[in-house]
């Protein structure tokens, strides 16, 4: 297994810059989603760590071994170790799926044993013989998949490989993926838009933006302490509200809710922007509820619904946006109670929490 290290990486292309100053580990045998919106930088970042592109400043080593430091001559793609697995999978179409495994073997390999072993493991027995026209667009990526393992790769990359891919398949698909890759003990680092994509599947996420890496952490911390209302934003759904801090809580207009630790830089009884989750409010009778609000929106989903809630007084902020489980419908033009649950995280208005800025799992500190 083998460690990915990026230090203050740069690229730019005719002046503009892409790259600005990227700082990135991938732990070895882990999984690291690069998620970001379209030209934040994140699909040059993953060509110059395969090699596809020659950094301008900084550095990129493997195993401890330096690939590209922006100055010498840089280790060629083939020569890294490098498996990559492409958007559309990238298939040679007059390949049969056992030849299109075993491409990148030595010719007396590509027959037999490692091919046939990788062909089980991505679920893709029987189909040997079968040419990618004949394949559906899920076995198509589990053949892309399996052949960047082939070579027995130093690292994985993964270019958003499940954007072709239809919602219902996408996500079975994804779940095989990293199935094989922990099998496979695999280092790999995934570039995606989608957020329920990162957020699923990795180990560790790096939200990129601008061309920097805004925030890295796990899943969990950086959909629980995001460092700043855009980040939030970009995680998921928001509610973010006016408090005044007091103590280790927040005061606001759903009440005193209490801060996630390390809490919050700001000073105390100062103004701050507060996060509040869809799933953290719940909606009761509005009968003897003490915070109470107007449905304007119901958005039902089956396993889920989003109700959109216009909030009773001058509260300053839009409508609520809460997730309930998918029972009975709120109807627009109903009134109901909101009690808020678990802890919030809070900002100074504009600004970012440095308490919460940095979330970095300790296993790459």
């Amino acid at each position: 297994m083998t460690e990915l290290r990026v230090g203050g990486l740069h690229k730019s292309f005719g002046g503009q810059p892409i790259l600005r100053g990227v700082d990135l580990v991938v732990p070895a045998g882990s999984l690291t989603a690069v998620l970001g919106p379209s030209g934040s930088g994140k699909t040059t970042l993953l060509r110059v760590i395969a090699g596809f592109e020659r950094a301008d400043r900084g550095e990129v080593s493997l195993a401890g071994a330096v690939v590209d430091d922006g100055e010498g001559r840089p280790t060629p793609p083939e020569r890294r170790h490098i498996g990559y697995v492409p958007q559309e999978g990238s298939l040679f179409p007059h390949l049969n799926v056992e030849a299109n495994v075993g491409f990148g073997l030595p010719r007396g390999r590509r027959r037999g044993g490692r091919v046939s072993e990788l062909m089980k493991m991505v679920g893709l027995e029987g189909l040997a013989h079968r040419f990618p026209h004949e394949l559906s667009g899920g076995q198509q990526q589990r053949v892309a998949l399996a052949r960047a393992l082939a070579i027995d790769p130093h690292l994985v990359l993964l270019d958003e490989p499940f954007s072709s891919l239809d919602a219902s398949l996408r996500a079975a698909v994804r779940a095989d993926v990293r199935s094989v890759l922990r099998q496979a003990g695999a280092t790999a680092v995934l570039v995606t838009h989608d957020q329920d994509e990162a957020l699923s599947l990795a180990d560790h996420v790096a939200v990129m933006r601008e061309g920097q890496i805004g925030q890295l952490g796990t899943p969990e911390a950086l959909y629980a302490r995001p460092g700043d209302p855009e980040l939030a934003r970009f995680l998921g759904e928001t509610n973010l509200i006016e408090g005044i801090l007091q103590g280790a809580t927040v005061s606001t207009p759903l009440g005193e809710l209490e801060l996630r630790p390390p809490g919050s830089s700001t000073v105390q009884g100062s103004r701050v922007q507060v996060l509040v989750r869809p799933e953290q409010i719940e909606l009761t009778a509005a009968d003897g509820a003490r915070f109470t609000g107007v449905v304007v929106e119901y958005e039902y989903y089956g396993h889920d619904a989003v109700v959109r809630l216009r909030p009773d007084g001058d509260w300053g902020v839009e409508p609520l946006v809460v997730r309930v489980a998918g029972g009975p419908r709120w109807a627009v033009g109903s009134r109901a109670g909101v009690v808020t649950t678990g802890q919030v995280v809070a900002w100074a208005p504009g600004g970012s929490s440095a308490a919460n800025r940095n979330v970095v799992p300790p296993a790459i500190r």
